[in-house]
């Protein structure tokens, strides 16, 4: 008889703990998937190689199919789902609309989170600084122009707020 190994553990998602039971070699993007239904972090290539699965892990853009869920205790972590508040958009958001970065949309909120933690620490980033940090997530739709323009936008309309 073969008896599956499982552990609890407590993870810190969009600033919720939630208490999980799982088998130790699970990632974090199929536990947020699967167990809790956090379906905006997609998994693609499961090789950290597209950027579809990335999450804010303390504040820092990761590849969630390459952290084990176990690995991410203890971390705050940060999908898509936990960047608006209720029906209000986070200003990268509202650009990513309003800039056409958005055609098929797989791509998105791993654009979105890598763009959000490199404005965390470079509120005004050149268009290069842009494309460097984004430059782990693929789009085979917009060519990028639009997600930098609205990665830019957003940064102008942050600082308006601050």
């Amino acid at each position: 008889m073969i008896v599956m190994r499982r552990e609890e553990i407590v993870l810190n998602v969009n600033h919720v703990s939630y208490k999980v039971v799982i088998e130790p070699w699970r990632t974090l993007v199929e536990v947020l998937r699967e167990t809790l239904g956090l379906t905006g972090t997609k998994k693609s290539c499961n090789e950290g190689e597209c950027g579809a699965c990335t999450v804010l892990m303390d504040g820092k853009a990761v590849a969630s199919c390459l952290v084990l869920a176990i690995d991410a205790q203890g971390k705050e972590i940060v999908t898509i789902e936990g960047l608006s508040e209720g029906e209000k958009l986070h200003p990268l958001q509202e650009a990513f609309l309003k800039h056409g970065a958005i055609q098929c949309g797989f791509c998105t909120p791993g654009m979105v989170l890598s763009a959000k933690a490199l404005l965390d620490e470079n509120p005004k980033p050149t268009a290069h600084e842009v494309r460097k940090a984004i430059s782990g997530n693929l789009c085979r739709c917009t060519g990028y122009q639009q997600i930098v323009d609205a990665i830019l936008a957003a940064s102008k309309m942050m600082e308006r707020k601050s």
